[in-house]
């Protein structure tokens, strides 16, 4: 077919609007061959009713064929025509019906021409008769075959199942139904049209039996894994099908079959009948299970929408709808059915549980934290064994309600995918199990000789093992899925290499407990590796090692029991602070709590079950020690009421304080006293020791007791100072005070600590002797004040001086008479420290001057500054009087404090005692301090060679210099003049930079006699300032010349700068010379001789 046929033009133009393509486009299209034997099928040959155009989802292009185009889904061009003739160019556009559909209405409108233009034109009798005999009823033939087809692909597709109708019938209605029986004509008509029924319903029947014997249980026989969805579609589609089969078999063309059968007494009557009974038991079956199933899968959607830690609390719920449509229907209570339906919940728990753990990731954590992996693989477990548990707890609720069927089905059957899914996340879950076990191997470390040795080994096996366990997350099968025998593969592999690290550990752990010589440090190694000790490899091979930690738990129990019969006779042996009673309970509670170590050591072991038989021996042997201990405890608790009740019968009856052996005044039964209250304390503790009337007695008062004890106890010590420390000069100021405290002891020496309001009469005597003590201390403290200032004096070779504002205060604190000959005496005794004080500190500060004035300590003592004022060369301190008044003022320190005592006339100065000592220290010292002098006043004589320099006048000895070009001596009179030259002015420059490096060179620091520094530095500062003003007397005349001298040259410009310059030196070399000493030209003048350069 070419491609410029007319007869394409009606189907070009609308395809080409329809799908807005090019003409070339189109010309390439209808010239492929293929397409050209499709659209010359159409055209001529009659059968082929349509022609269908659309885009290739693909690459876009078109495509055209005459079968209705499949999975389309943008829109279709449907070509057909309106009878059997065939379509030349001049019918084409009568004959051919284009319509523009979606493309799964395709078929639809295949069928809407049939129904609405084809058949109605071919059934008017009026059309009919124009055409020749037969080739209207062919074509009508054809065209219900077509639509047949349509029909029944369209229903396929939509799930139902299209019921066709028999051809004759059309016949019927084309002949007008004119013909009888009675002729040969309607006989023969008849014939056809009961024959096309019988088929009809013959065909009908093996529809709908096929149909109807469609299970949901299929899928699972094919090997499929479906889910509750497809179950719920499954009968929602069935019951879909079932209204659109029973429509069809209750519509008008429907009732015409069976009024022909029926009327004709067909054989296929009561099929028909049978087919109507069977569909209506379907449609009642299909909406009883519709109606059950939907509770089920409104829960299975909400299971769907829910937090997966949420599932496990639901599945009762799910679990009872389940339940409750087998109570419920009927229809739905066959074992096959139920389990269909169990069975797809599994599959659907399966694929929630995969979606859950992420499938491919699930190993991705191993190697880093397996810890949140694992417990979503437990999660998951734990959540599948629930759907497990509740299943169970259904059947049996259904076998005590006795009034419907049971699931006596096997579980098996039920539970079959879900328990390999199970084993294969159980052994996902020991994978991750294990991995998280041997994680805490970086943390490992174990103690001992060779315990770095031992843990460099441990950390080995880790390093190996993460290699491992990357090997195993890089694989790229899905973990999850059973079905995958790579992955299994893989998981055998790592446990070979598991078991191989565990191999490597056990000779590690097998030299550790080998070194084990307690069962505590087997506990410990016990505790740091026990996350190990239940993998069956490492606790087989470790099985010896545990079982003689055991034995190590029975050996130290027995070494307690050996330990209390060998000490339990021995009094001191418990402790030598406690109370021996007190320290015996304590003992034996520290053997009990030994013992309880031990078992407790034994308790680590006895959780890997290791089932070696000795649990009961050694449970045995610790109650025997329990029983041991706690029988000698009981004995001794009661030894201990008795005595602890003599002892404070006899403390209760004891006078408070009472003269010892020695005389001395102390607290009655002191030591006695503190044993019982700290046994009182210790019974405060305990509430298992019995108390008898005079220790409940004592017990009910001990704070009270406790708190008089120490107050006697201060109040004694108080008492012992003031009276034994007294000295002679202070007892006749205190002995009225001391005669009263006596009273108050000997008050006290008259009750005892059972008499009444001891605490009270206590506290008023200790108030009252603490009054005495602190005055005493004072006064004490005081005197020992003044004795440490006058110490001070001496240590610290300068004087301080002291008022009288503390003897003031013991004589307050003492209470004594200003004229009392004791308190005279008293200030006649400080008055002689205060003496001594000072001859202490004129001796040493002598010393200290002579011992820092030898020439042979080398080192500084005293410092003094060389300074330039107007007198000339002076020593600040000076050298002579400073260091003599320094002397003096030595001896005249002793002058300056009052004297103590009123009957001593005179300073201290004159009261100091003559000694050798302080004579020849005196004579030594001034000796050298004479010898500095001398050669202080050579130093400073030196100097004075560099006095001319400010001692001349320098306003004179510039004006000499201008005159005669020097300084004359003092014999010159009459001397010529001569002006100085630029080189005089050159030489006293020189002369003078010369003079200050001289001077800069001098020494900063002289030591004179190896300790009087003399520092020389203000001296160079003021001597180098001088120099520098002579210098600047030279230099500034040499400026005022430039500066006339560049004046002149700027009022004659014309003239040659020398000739023009009226000063007596040239410009250029008196700046030369400035430059040379340093002396820049001023700004305005650094102007003015760029002008004229």
């Amino acid at each position: 077919m070419d491609a410029r046929d007319e007869r394409l033009d009606p189907v070009r133009s609308f395809t080409l609007t329809s799908f807005r393509l090019e003409e070339e486009r189109w010309r390439r299209f209808v010239s492929e061959e293929e397409n050209q034997v499709i659209f010359s099928s159409f055209f001529n040959t009659p059968d082929y009713k349509n022609l269908f155009l659309c885009r290739d989802p693909e690459d876009g292009g078109l495509s055209v064929g005459l079968d209705p185009p499949q999975n389309v889904q943008t829109k279709v061009i449907c070509v057909s025509r309106a009878g059997r003739e065939v379509i030349t160019r001049e019918n084409v556009r009568k004959i051919l019906v284009i319509q523009e559909v979606e493309g799964e209405d395709a078929k639809s409108f295949i069928i809407a021409v049939s129904e609405e233009v084809t058949c109605p034109l071919l059934i008017n009798l009026e059309t009919s008769r124009r055409w020749a005999v037969g080739l209207a009823e062919e074509a009508l033939r054809s065209t219900e075959q077509q639509r047949n087809e349509a029909l029944v692909m369209e229903a396929q597709m939509e799930g139902g199942t299209f019921l066709t109708y028999p051809e004759a019938l059309h016949e019927d209605q084309l002949h007008g139904n004119t013909f009888t029986e009675d002729t040969e004509e309607g006989k023969l008509s008849h014939t056809k049209l009961l024959h096309s029924c019988d088929s009809t319903i013959t065909e009908w029947v093996k529809l709908v039996s096929n149909f109807l014997q469609q299970d949901s249980s299929q899928p699972v026989l094919d090997g499929l894994d479906p889910l509750p969805s497809d179950e719920f579609n499954f009968w929602r589609t069935r019951l879909k099908n079932l209204h659109l089969i029973q429509q069809q078999l209750r519509s008008s063309r429907a009732q015409q079959v069976v009024s022909v059968v029926q009327r004709a007494d067909s054989v296929n009557w009561s099929s028909l009948r049978d087919l109507y009974s069977e569909v209506q038991e379907g449609l009642d079956e299909a909406q009883d299970l519709t109606v059950n199933l939907d509770p089920v899968q409104e829960k299975l959607e909400q299971l769907e929408r829910m937090d997966y830690l949420q599932l496990g609390d639901n599945m009762t719920a799910l679990m009872e709808e389940v339940r409750q449509v087998w109570i419920r229907s009927e229809f739905y209570r066959r074992p096959c059915w139920v389990v269909v339906l169990l069975q797809e919940i599994c599959n659907l728990f399966i694929q929630m549980s995969r979606r859950f753990l992420h499938e491919e990731e699930v190993m991705a954590g191993l190697g880093s934290d397996p810890g949140p992996r694992l417990d979503d693989v437990t999660l998951v477990i734990w959540t599948l064994q629930t759907l497990k548990e509740e299943y169970r707890w259904c059947r049996t609720q259904l076998e005590q309600d006795g009034d419907t069927h049971n699931w006596d089905f096997p579980s098996n059957l039920v539970f079959f995918n879900l328990d390999h899914f199970l084993l294969h996340l159980q052994s996902i879950q020991e994978v991750f199990s294990v991995s998280l076990k041997l994680h805490q191997l970086d943390s490992a470390v174990l103690s001992g000789i060779r315990g770095q040795m031992w843990t460099d080994v441990v950390q080995q096996v880790y390093q190996d093992f993460l290699g491992h366990v990357k090997v195993l997350c890089d694989s790229t099968c899905d973990p999850t899925d059973p079905e995958d025998q790579s992955f299994q593969l893989h998981l055998n592999h790592f446990w070979v290499q598991v078991s191989d690290l565990e191999r490597r550990l056990v000779s590690v752990l097998s030299r550790a407990f080998e070194d084990c010589c307690a069962s505590s440090s087997g506990a410990k190694l016990v505790k740091m590796f026990g996350f190990l000790l239940d993998r069956p490899l490492i606790q087989d091979q470790l099985r010896p090692h545990l079982t003689r930690l055991e034995e190590l738990v029975l050996e130290e129990l027995d070494q307690t029991e050996l330990l209390f019969y060998s000490q339990r006779e021995e009094p001191n042996a418990f402790s030598r602070v406690t109370p021996s009673a007190a320290a015996g309970l304590c003992w034996t509670q520290q053997l009990r709590l030994r013992a309880e170590n031990s078992l407790d050591h034994y308790r680590t072991l006895q959780q890997l079950d290791l089932d070696s038989g000795a649990s009961q021996l050694i449970l045995q042997r610790f109650q025997q020690i329990v029983d041991l201990l706690q029988d000698f405890t009981d004995r001794g608790r009661s030894s201990w009421s008795c005595l602890l009740d003599s002892d404070c019968e006899f403390i209760l009856k004891q006078p408070l304080i009472q003269n010892n052996k020695q005389g001395m005044l102390g607290v009655n039964c002191s030591h006695k006293i503190q044993v019982l209250l700290k046994e009182l304390r210790y019974v405060s503790r305990k509430s298992d020791v019995e108390l008898r009337p005079h220790a409940a007695r004592l017990f009910t008062c001990r704070d009270d007791i406790t708190q008089s004890y120490l107050s006697l106890s201060h109040m004694v010590s108080c008492y012992e100072q003031v009276a034994s420390d007294v000295l002679p000069v202070e007892l006749p100021l205190i002995r009225d005070q001391l005669q009263d405290l006596n009273q108050d002891l000997s008050e006290l020496q008259r009750y005892t600590w059972s008499s009444e309001g001891v605490q009270q009469l206590v506290e008023q005597k200790r108030e009252r002797l603490l009054l005495v003590h602190s005055s005493v201390s004072r006064a004490r403290a005081n005197m020992a004040a003044v004795t440490r200032i006058t110490q001070e004096w001496a240590e610290l070779h300068l004087l301080q001086r002291s008022g009288d504002s503390l003897l003031e205060v013991n004589r307050s604190l003492y209470g004594a008479e200003v004229s009392s000959e004791s308190w005279i005496r008293y200030l006649d005794h400080i008055d002689d420290q205060v003496q001594y004080g000072l001859f202490q500190l004129v001796l040493r500060s002598l010393t200290f001057l002579s011992d820092n004035m030898n020439p042979q300590s080398c080192s500084v003592f005293l410092t003094v500054s060389l300074q330039l004022q107007e007198t000339g060369i002076v020593f600040e301190p000076s050298v002579g009087v400073g260091l003599s008044d320094l002397l003096q003022s030595i001896y005249s320190a002793a002058s300056l404090p009052l004297r103590v005592s009123e009957r001593r006339h005179g300073n201290y100065q004159v009261s100091l005692p003559q000694s050798p000592d302080l004579s020849a220290l005196e004579q030594e010292v001034m000796h050298r301090l004479l010898q500095v002098k001398e050669e202080a006043e050579r130093l400073s004589a030196g100097l004075d060679r560099y006095a001319y320099l400010w001692q001349s006048d320098r306003s004179e000895v510039m004006q000499e210099f201008l005159i005669y070009s020097r300084q004359l001596g003092d014999e010159e009179v009459e001397v010529e003049e001569a002006p100085p030259t630029l080189k005089d002015f050159q030489r006293e420059i020189e002369s003078l930079h010369r003079l200050s490096r001289e001077v800069t060179h001098l020494d900063d620091i002289i030591v004179l006699h190896s300790w009087l520094q003399v520092d020389l530095r203000t001296f160079k500062d003021s001597l180098l300032s001088i120099v520098q003003e002579w210098k600047h007397l030279y230099t500034e005349y040499l400026l005022d010349s430039v500066r006339d001298s560049l004046q002149q040259v700027t009022h004659h410009r014309g003239d040659d700068e020398e000739s023009s310059s009226s000063s007596s030196f040239p410009l250029t070399e008196t700046i030369f010379l400035l430059e040379a000493a340093g002396v820049e030209l001023p700004e305005h003048l650094s102007a003015q001789l760029e002008l004229i350069t």
